[in-house]
Formats: structure tokens, sequence, C-alpha cells
């Protein structure tokens, strides 16, 4: 049985000039409105609100109005003589005090709200504040200092507009110093992290814009990390160092679909929230290589075929904006190309559950917790020689499998990759932090087959349960097109604009030069120079300022209803 927790304070105050009984521990602030006549009514709701301490922003001393109203008059008639007087008048006039803090609302979102307490006495406001700030200033997770950037070009040039209106008064609010930097080029992040940050003066970095923005970050923090580590990127089997600094992601982009993955919201708000609190939540992160040559890390998605062509058709097409991607996936699905290619795969093994799983990655997910314990108790075994790691020791279940054939589609998935438009994702049982990917491969079906498996991205449909579509948790995957060629052949296609709209009828005989033999991989939104490639997956590499999407009956049950 669980001890109750221990009240710092207990005082009878009023809300609204409504008397309120106050009581704060060292996990929760609590009020809850007095009865005044003292009479049972068994069907009066007795209101009572609850915070927990460590979802407090601030709390600030307020004067009230009475006392303005006092102190306005007394200024008005007397002179220059009594200011030392009415400076401890004014101190002995505060005996109110505001409180905001995080309150849920609807679709996972988050909103700043203030509750203002008055005090019978100015020392006992002055105790209430002092306690509050005591314990604020006792958790230890939140950041004190971030560094920004922001990226004034990417989605719909709202960025700077959206830190400045809704991101900068609640981090002033809560006490947190930034710098400030608004990027101007491409990479500008990137090179900035690699070379010139002084990150040991920051507890956090945060990315204004989109999931291009996010991607440029985590390329900067993980190469500077393994730079101090001394490891070698270039290197498949190396196992690589874990990123101290927590990444913010407030979304001002096209998409966010890693904002929307890890909180379940693209509001930039709820993200500030998240980060003002000093959530953790960790992610892992895919390298990519080509050769024992490094080339991107992924967090999100790599896609071969339909999404490396839809990436690729798009870019020629910028002009349109967002659009383009919609004209693109048309076009793509009606020209309706395969790719023969091999697949071999290093399975998961056993703990790390099924991709058809009923379960979802949420907020406190015993699979990811599970991971951190297996990554904890695994770091004992790497100190003996950290920059060695066998495959032995990432499976229970085995070697190498391999698949022959032609696909529409190969897809890879760190994460659901869930986002407005498909609420459940490309893959919904994907887990953040459990050091496997989803690896999704499409085979060649009819073109009524394929948009039947596209269109169950966007409802509750199991989109695994059809006969061409075949799914692997792996931990990691290699993939080989049938007919090798050389890099500057592929990247001669990626320039090309002036391919056929539609595929020709005669796709089986390649000889005749309709029908492309390679497609490209898309990772992250940018497209791979190679189209053979290693993909390992690294678990827990990175930490976000996010604990992973709630529950819902977290958000079901609001105001007025008592959340003790």
């Amino acid at each position: 049985m669980e001890r109750p927790a221990r009240l710092l304070l207990l005082s009878e105050l009023r809300v609204r000039n409504v008397g309120h009984e106050v009581s704060l521990c060292r996990s929760l602030l609590t009020w809850k409105r007095r009865t005044s006549s003292p009479v049972y009514h068994p069907f009066r709701p007795s209101v009572c609100h609850s915070v927990c301490v460590s979802e407090i922003i601030s709390v600030q001393e307020e004067e009230e109005e009475e006392a303005k109203e006092e102190e306005e008059q007394k200024r008005n008639r007397d002179d220059g003589s009594w200011n030392k007087i009415r400076e401890n008048q004014m101190k002995d006039c505060r005996r109110s005090f505001t409180v905001s803090y995080v309150e849920r609302c609807r679709q996972h979102r988050w909103r700043c709200a203030d509750v203002t307490f008055t005090c019978p006495q100015a020392a006992l406001c002055r105790c209430w504040v002092s306690a509050i700030r005591e314990l604020l200033a006792a958790i230890r997770c939140r950041p004190s200092q971030l560094l920004v950037y922001i990226n004034p070009y990417g989605g719909k040039r709202q960025a700077k507009r959206v830190y400045q209106q809704k991101v900068a008064p609640l981090f002033a609010l809560a006490g947190i110093s930034t710098h400030v930097i608004v990027t101007e080029y491409a990479n500008h992040a990137r090179d900035h992290l690699r070379e010139e940050a002084e990150l040991k003066k920051y507890e956090g970095v945060v990315c204004v814009g989109g999931d291009g923005m996010f991607s440029e970050m985590v390329h900067g923090l993980v190469w500077r990390t393994q730079k101090d580590a001394g490891l070698d990127v270039n290197r498949p089997e190396q196992t690589l160092a874990a990123c101290s600094l927590r990444i913010g992601i407030i979304p001002a982009g096209s998409t966010d679909c890693i904002c929307f993955a890890t909180v379940g919201t693209n509001d930039p708000v709820t993200s500030a929230l998240h980060i003002i609190v000093g959530d953790r939540q960790a992610l892992d992160v895919c390298s990519v290589h080509h050769d024992d040559a490094f080339l991107r890390y992924s967090v999100s998605l790599l896609g071969y075929g339909f999404y490396g062509d839809v990436l690729s058709d798009s870019e020629r097409k910028r002009w349109l904006g967002p659009a383009r991607y919609d004209l693109a996936g048309l076009k793509m699905f009606l020209t309706h190309h395969h790719y023969e290619g091999t697949v071999s795969y290093l399975p998961a093994g056993g703990g790390a559950g099924a991709p058809r799983d009923a379960s979802r990655c949420r907020s406190g997910c015993s699979v990811c917790q599970d991971s951190k314990k297996l990554l904890s108790e695994r770091a004992g075994v790497y100190q003996t020689d950290p920059k060695e790691c066998s495959e032995k020791d990432y499976s229970d279940d085995g070697g190498w499998r391999t698949i022959r054939g032609k696909f529409l589609a190969i897809n890879a998935a760190s994460m659901s990759c869930a986002c407005p438009r498909s609420p459940k994702g490309l893959s919904p049982a994907a887990h953040l932090a459990d050091g496997t990917a989803d690896l999704i491969l499409v085979r060649k079906c009819s073109r009524f087959n394929f948009l039947r498996h596209l269109l169950r991205h966007t409802n509750k449909n199991d989109q695994f349960d059809l006969p061409f579509v075949e799914v692997h948790r792996v931990r990691r995957f290699r993939f080989a097109p049938r007919h090798c060629r050389s890099d500057s052949e592929l990247e001669l296609d990626l320039l090309d604009g002036k391919r056929q709209i539609f595929g020709q009828i005669c796709r089986d005989h390649p000889a005749c030069g309709c029908a492309p033999a390679f497609s490209s991989w898309n990772c992250d939104g940018e497209i791979l120079p190679h189209a053979a490639i290693d993909v390992r997956v690294h678990r827990q590499l990175i930490q976000l300022f996010a604990r992973g999407i709630e529950e819902a009956a977290m958000f079901d049950e609001l105001a007025p209803a008592c959340s003790v």
C-alpha cells in the first residue's frame, strides 16, 4: 500500500473570489472549492483540480486590483518624500500569486493555463511562491539554456512568425534563455553544429521548421558526437555513441511527420511546452552506407520504388510548392514501375514484438523501456571495446535472411511515420526506441491492388493483410538491385528531366530502354545517390524533448472533473 504524499502547505485561499482549499506536496498542486453551506448535497459536484508540479511552467507574484487603486490614489495626493513608505506598502499588498501550468486539450494538444490564488496575508503569499519555486528548481531535467535554429524558408515560410508569437513568450515565461540563429542556406544548421556551436553552454537544441530542418540538426549533432568520441562513421559495423543533448522540434514545415509521430499533433505551443517541462524521449536512428562509405542518417522513412520515384519526380517540380507531391504521386501511380533486386535482412529476434501487433507505441511504452534496459546491460559489455559490435549481439533469431523478387515499393520505417494525412502511418505498430525498423516489401501487383494498399494508409484497415505485401521487423538490412551500374549513371538519371510520363507496355524487356531498371532511395525527403545500400538501426541514438503520444484517456477526462 502506497503511503500518502506528505503535504508541504495547506491553506484556504481564494480563486476568483471563491474560497478553495489549496494543498501542495512534492508532486501535486491541488485546489478544491469549499462548500458555502454546511448541508450535505449529494448531487452537487465538488470541483477539484490538480496539477503535477512537473507540469507547472512558472509562478509569479501579483498585486491585487484594490491595492493598485489605493496606491494610485496615494500617488496623486502624496509627494516624493513618501516614496520609501510607499515601496514597503506595495510589498505588503502583494497577496496574490499566479501559477501557469500545462492544460490538456483535445487531439493531444497542450495549452498554457493560469490560475490566480489570493492569500489573506502577504507573508503567506510569499511562502507559497517560495515553496513552488523551490520545487521547480529541484527538477533537473528542465532546460535553462537553449540553442534555437529557425528555417525561414521551409513549409509556408512562417517559422519566424511562429517562434516570435507563440514560442518565445512561453520560453520567457519559464525563464529559459535562448540563442537564436536564423539559417541562411541549406545545411547551415548542420554545419554550425558540426564545427562552431559551443554545445557545452546549452541543455538542448531546438529547430523551428520541418522534417528537413530536423534532419539537418540530427546529422550535425550525431556527427559532432562521433567526432568527439573518436569514432569512424564510415564503418557500418561501428557502434555509435549516443548524443547527450536533447533536440526540440517546433513544427513549421509542410508535413512535420516526426513531430506528429512523437507528440501526436503538429501544434507549436504543445511542442514548446514539452520543451519547457523537460520531457525526454529516446529515438532510434538508421545509418545508411554504400561500400563502407557513409551516406546519410534516417529517423523516419527509407523508401525505394514508389516513394523514391515520387521524390525524384517532385524535385523537378519544386516551383509547384507542396502540390508537387500530389502530382508526382499520381504520375508514379499511373506509370506503375516495378524494380527487381535482392533484400537481405537481420531479424529483430524475440522480445521486439511484431509489425502487426495490436499495441501501439505510446508514452511510457514497455517495449521501448525494455529496450533501454537491454541497452544499459550491453553497454557494460561494449566497454571492453566500444568501437566493435558483432551481429550476434543484435539478433536472437539466427543469421541473415534473403528475399529476391520484383517490387513496387521497399520501405523501412523506424517509427510509425504518422502524419495528418495518414494518422496511422506506414507502420502503425513501429516503435520509437526499440532498436528496430519495419521492413515493408510490396511485390509486383496490379494497379488496383496497389491502390488498395495505398488507401489503407488513410483508414483503420490492416494495410499488411494483402497477399502481395510482407513486413519484417529487422535490426539491419541490405538491398542490391539486379543490374549493377556505376554511380555516375545513377547521378545522371537523377538529373535527367526527360523521362517519359507513362511507362511502356513491354516492361519485361529493359533492352528497349523504355522502363527504368533502377529507382532512387528516398531518405527522409532526400535522394540517395546509390541504389545498393546497407542500413543499420542504432538503438536510442538521440533524445527528443517529447514523451511519446499520450493515451487518449488522459485527454478525455478534462476539466471540470477532478484529476487527482
